[in-house]
């Protein structure tokens, strides 16, 4: 760490417990108005700090995870395929060398790897773009 990054940590702290609320708001939102036959949506929220919306195709469908990413880039949706931090990381090189098939033992992560994305949750995002975002995903 620097301290340009702690100068700006600790001036967040302030805002830090209303930031979490709105962002457990917005996810909340995001999470309800997803087509639950297509993304999971059941995700235990109860003390997660939710800077992010996880997108995760319900069922695995590579022709239906290449439309969704198609569509999110031709939007101009950011995200990030797997999730904040990287997807299955046993399925990353510094872990394969020592663990080549322990991944498979971890199913319901390796979906996640392959069908999962990581959308920017930002305590000023409004209701509505949420909306927005919500009724586009649903329409693919």
């Amino acid at each position: 760490s620097t301290e340009i990054n702690a100068v700006l940590g600790r001036s967040q702290l302030p805002r830090l417990d209303a930031n979490n609320q709105l962002r457990t708001r917005n996810l909340e939102a995001f999470l309800s108005g997803l087509d639950g036959s297509k993304f999971r949506t059941d995700f235990a929220m109860e003390g997660s700090s939710n800077y992010a919306f996880t997108l995760v195709i319900r069922d695995a469908d590579p022709d239906y995870r290449d439309r969704v990413q198609a569509a999110m880039r031709e939007a101009k949706v950011e995200h990030r395929r797997g999730t904040s931090g990287g997807g299955n990381e046993l399925r990353q090189p510094y872990l394969r060398r020592l663990y080549p098939e322990e991944f498979k033992r971890y199913p319901q992560v390796d979906h996640v790897h392959f069908y999962g994305y990581y959308i920017g949750n930002y305590p000023s995002l409004a209701q509505a773009r949420i909306k927005e975002l919500t009724a586009f995903l649903n329409s693919i």
